[in-house]
């Protein structure tokens, strides 16, 4: 079994937790941390997350920002079963928790996760105009 972390700052991570619950329901299993909410510092609440985690058991923290104290934290505490992943977003998340329903956990299923995620991010506008391109040198 895998145990997911989304781990931000303020708010973000919470909303990424609703969000994917209410687009996959069968993704029950998802802890998030939104830190600097209240008085609890970030060491103590990466500490009570991955505590909560058996050391058997293959950890993947979602992260928002490389670099950023949160990010920082988990890197600081990090264990050979955890893995940690900065720059989440939606798509990351989903493709890695839904391939993970039909294989284990790899870092070659981590790395193609990441690549799947990076080409979804995308420029709308061009993407329209070059479609548009394409048609029309299709009718000709």
């Amino acid at each position: 079994m895998v145990k997911v972390i989304i781990a931000s700052h303020h708010k973000l991570a919470d909303g990424m937790g609703d969000t994917l619950k209410y687009l996959v329901p069968s993704l029950t299993d998802i802890e998030t941390i939104s830190a600097y909410l209240d008085n609890e510092p970030i060491d103590s609440a990466v500490e009570a997350a991955l505590g909560r985690c058996q050391d058997t058991e293959d950890v993947v923290v979602f992260t928002d920002l490389l670099g950023g104290s949160v990010n920082q934290e988990f890197v600081r505490q990090l264990k050979p079963n955890v893995h940690v992943i900065a720059g989440m977003n939606l798509p990351i998340i989903m493709t890695l928790l839904l391939q993970l329903e039909n294989q284990p956990l790899s870092e070659e299923l981590i790395t193609q996760s990441i690549e799947e995620a990076k080409n979804q991010i995308i420029y709308v506008n061009q993407f329209l105009k070059e479609s548009v391109d394409d048609l029309d040198e299709d009718e000709l």
